[in-house]
């Protein structure tokens, strides 16, 4: 099959390659990837332990081909969107991808894309995850989204909206691009709340600096999400859609950060 690989320990140069398709362990599903999310991790969320050539990527959406025989809940033909990530067996730039059954894992609904189901577990579960960080703002509070226009900012803003917040400043904050933290505290007033995604560190005095909710779980949330975007009820945000053989160029282009919604390939 074609992916796109680190070459070597030696070779960390990214480029397309043929490599075999990955066998299917008991707890695992063999995915037909149709489409990928393009992120600025794609290239460096790495398990310590890989083999190589070792494929690049971690979010996609695809057809299950295959299921290992502990497998449960999951037929060869479902749709499906997921997130995989440091697996030694390698990511989901490629044209198949191992897939342990205990990842984020999601049905894509009707009238869904395999593009549009690529773009959005990372972005929708890190808005997620981020929006209950910030879940003590009340209705009619105001929060504001540093790197607003990028696939989690256009979220954040729509959902901060649905939870009834003015979507501009000062008593909470969500810091999406690095080195943004700190000028998002500035916003914010004395006791208010700035939830860091990219994980800056700064704490400026008076307010609260806090990560993503990681010890909840949003799946269901999630799902709803996603059946917002395919009714036409929430904007999914698609900057540009690649062809899988461009797709050197599309990570090129999300390492600048400057975004304007997600970029996606496809392997359709």
């Amino acid at each position: 099959m074609t992916a796109l690989v680190i070459p070597s320990a030696h070779d960390q140069t990214i480029t397309f390659a043929q490599v075999a398709v990955p066998n299917v362990a008991a707890d695992e599903l063999l995915v037909e990837v149709k489409a990928v999310g393009v992120g600025i991790h794609d290239s460096y969320f790495l398990p310590r332990e890989r083999s190589y050539p070792f494929p690049i990527g971690i979010e996609a959406a695809g057809v299950v081909a295959q299921i290992g025989s502990a497998v449960i809940g999951y037929v060869p033909g479902d749709r499906i969107a997921f997130i995989s990530m440091m697996q030694p067996k390698g990511g989901v730039w490629a044209q198949y991808a191992a897939v342990r059954s205990d990842s984020l894992i999601l049905a894509i609904p009707e009238g869904m894309s395999f593009e549009q189901a690529a773009a959005m577990p990372v972005a929708g579960n890190t808005t997620l995850r981020a929006l209950h960080a910030l879940s003590a703002i009340g209705e009619g509070s105001s929060v504001f989204v540093a790197g607003a226009s990028g696939a989690i900012g256009t979220f954040a803003l729509q959902l901060a909206r649905a939870r009834g917040w003015r979507v501009a400043g000062v008593d909470g904050a969500m810091a999406v691009q690095p080195q943004t933290t700190g000028d998002s505290a500035r916003v914010v007033k004395q006791g208010g709340t700035v939830v860091t995604i990219s994980g800056d560190t700064e704490t400026p005095p008076g307010v609260k600096v806090t990560g993503l909710a990681y010890d909840l779980d949003v799946q269901e949330e999630l799902l709803a999400l996603m059946d917002d975007v395919a009714a036409g009820r929430l904007q999914l945000v698609i900057e540009h859609v690649y062809p899988f053989s461009d797709a050197l160029n599309a990570l090129a282009k999300v390492q600048t950060r400057h975004a304007r919604g997600k970029s996606v390939l496809s392997l359709a």
